[in-house]
């Protein structure tokens, strides 16, 4: 289990200001997965919410080029999502949970995706989140990602991911000590 004490959830002003670059550039660059939302107004969310920005960076640095996907005007949030391609990179080899990586008796991978997402301050996307996000492009064409698991399949020992194949959206199930080279997980964030 990873140990984050919050004071390790701050950004220096420099990594701070090369984030926010970072997340401007793809927003600008990909205004189709957010028609209608301006920049200036996500700034300032993320200004005032600074764990926040530790955990974009941590999405941001494990290779899941996060992008905000959607504006929540209920509770006034934006939604963040990892629009990486493939599945991020820099999470793969991962099992589903603590309790799949705890039940493996040898070649333990290095962490499970829930306890890694934790450790992040992110979800897992659900599969309903996996899908939407599909309707904004072609991700996972050639890895898979797991997707948050309904605890009745979980206890039976599954869990699920999702990928892209045929121009259609898959899901699959695996037993969730499981665990290769092309699945990761993808993760969102509302700030």
């Amino acid at each position: 289990m990873h140990n984050i004490t919050s004071k390790t959830k701050e950004l220096a002003p420099e990594q701070r200001e090369e984030l926010l670059t970072t997340l401007k550039v793809s927003f600008e660059k990909n205004m189709d997965r957010h028609n209608g939302l301006e920049w200036a107004k996500v700034q300032a969310k993320l200004e005032a919410n600074t764990e926040k920005l530790w955990s974009l960076n941590e999405m941001e640095r494990t290779g899941g080029e996060p992008d905000v996907v959607g504006h929540d005007k209920k509770t006034g949030e934006y939604i963040f999502c990892d629009c990486s391609a493939e599945s991020p990179e820099g999470r793969r080899n991962l099992c589903y949970d603590h309790e799949a990586l705890e039940a493996r008796k040898e070649n333990k991978p290095k962490d499970s995706a829930i306890t890694m997402a934790a450790a992040m301050g992110i979800e897992l996307l659900t599969e309903e989140q996996y899908r939407e996000l599909q309707k904004l492009e072609k991700f996972d064409t050639k890895t898979s990602s797991w997707v948050k698991t309904p605890s009745d399949i979980r206890k039976l020992g599954g869990a699920l991911f999702c990928d892209r194949r045929y121009d259609t959206v898959f899901v699959y199930h695996n037993g969730a000590e499981s665990y290769y080279a092309a699945r990761g997980f993808r993760g969102s964030l509302r700030v």
